[in-house]
């Protein structure tokens, strides 16, 4: 194992504008980047944790305060999972040493997870909770986007009349939404068919983590997609029978490196394969992207919030988000 000096810094990503989901309002974000200096590269990774976890800026500092001299011995990327929990510091750590490896072998952290070239993937664009008529506004000035996804609040009259008005507004597009754990049981018959009525396609995180054998016998007339009930492999077996999808989030399960072990795990079971991110910068979101190869459904839009992204950034175009070696990862060495 080669030594490592191990950096954290902290960024605060602020939003251009509030972003409403249900129960909370964010307008900035906490991240940690995490560098790796072998002496000669440096690879990169940055994470915001996972609000609804505890996993906050305190939390990720302290893990990787505790982990310092493990993380510094050069340990192996299967090593690094028992060394750090799942969460925010993990994903930065484990970004930066995919990084890391990606520029000393010259090769792109997609060929080292062993995949085909990317392609650009199609992307959910998501409005945030707000009045019916703004949000519909807020679709309509999505122009490039051919899916959306509308975070609703719990409110059930008034979510339906939000995704209405998305409707009118979109006739055209690929709907989810996302219920951030806002409903129960008795509310999903009512919110899941007048889903049906306007055209979604998912339903997303509709019932509290912990609420999950709630939908034991449920059968949705609209795949349900687990979020805060789908964090780490762990979880893949108890969603069976219950979610048709799995969104896996980096800063939730810890990384890219279990991102694809959930995704060979997840499709084993008989589950789709969504990738999401929290609130993240270009450099959050070049993992995931990789990851989301592999993936049914995208949800990647995290860099658009931000009043100022990194450069060069993830390139959203007709729909799509394309992002190459020049925002993470090393280029392929050119062939003659």
């Amino acid at each position: 194992m080669t030594r490592l000096k191990l950096g954290v810094s902290v960024e605060k990503l602020r939003l251009a504008e509030p972003f409403r989901i249900a129960g909370r309002t964010f307008d900035s974000a906490n991240a940690i980047v995490v560098t790796l200096d072998d002496g000669a590269f440096v690879g990169r990774g940055e994470a915001t944790g996972v609000y609804y976890l505890g996993d906050d800026l305190t939390n990720m500092l302290a893990q990787l305060g505790q982990a310092h001299d493990a993380i510094e011995a050069g340990p192996s990327r299967a090593e690094l999972r028992s060394i750090l929990p799942a969460g925010g510091a993990r994903n930065a750590v484990d970004a930066a040493m995919w990084e890391l490896e990606s520029k000393r072998t010259g090769r792109p952290v997609w060929a080292l997870a062993g995949l085909e070239q990317p392609r650009p993937l199609r992307t959910t664009f998501t409005v945030g909770a707000d009045d019916p008529e703004k949000m519909a506004k807020a679709a309509a000035a999505y122009t490039q986007a051919r899916s959306i996804k509308v975070k609703l609040t719990g409110q059930l009259d008034l979510d339906i009349a939000r995704v209405g008005a998305i409707r009118t507004a979109r006739p055209d597009v690929w709907i989810g939404v996302d219920a951030n754990q806002g409903f129960t049981i008795g509310d999903l018959d009512a919110l899941a068919n007048a889903m049906v009525d306007a055209g979604v396609s998912l339903i997303e995180q509709p019932l509290a983590r912990g609420r999950e054998a709630d939908l034991d016998g449920y059968r949705s007339p609209i795949p349900l997609a687990a979020d805060e009930s789908a964090l780490t492999l762990g979880d893949v077996a108890g969603l069976q029978g219950r979610f048709d999808v799995f969104n896996i989030k980096l800063d939730k399960c810890g990384g890219l490196t279990e991102a694809l072990m959930i995704a060979a795990a997840a499709r084993d079971a008989g589950l789709g394969v969504m990738v999401g991110c929290m609130v993240c910068s270009s450099l959050g979101a070049a993992p995931g992207f990789v990851a989301g190869q592999l993936c049914d459904l995208v949800d990647l839009d995290g860099p658009l919030f931000l009043a100022r992204d990194r450069s060069p950034g993830v390139i959203y175009r007709d729909g799509t988000v394309w992002c190459d070696e020049t925002v993470w990862g090393a280029r392929a060495p050119a062939t003659a």
